[in-house]
């Protein structure tokens, strides 16, 4: 199965780890730093140029992590997961 994160993008639910609001998240140091370094290592995919409202964590095969900025807010993603899998 496959999550729509916006535009013409698509990731298995298998590469999932985790979907994060940006406005919760990156109140903890931790997250915003985790997101620079993401971005300096060229690991961040940014799905649109609207104001974004939540991130996507993913691993591929080679547990290379991809960071996904999407439009989508986290709860509609996280319903669209949910209603996939029904």
């Amino acid at each position: 199965m496959y999550l729509h994160l916006g535009k013409d993008t698509v990731v298995s639910f298998d590469e999932i780890i985790g979907i994060f609001d940006l406005d919760t998240t990156t109140v903890s140091k931790k997250s915003r730093d985790y997101l620079k370094m993401a971005q300096d290592n060229g690991d961040v995919i940014n799905v649109s140029m609207e104001l974004p409202k939540s991130f996507v964590l993913c691993s591929n095969e080679e547990n290379r992590q991809k960071v996904y900025i999407s439009q989508i807010s986290s709860s509609t993603l996280l319903k669209r997961a949910k209603d996939s899998l029904n």
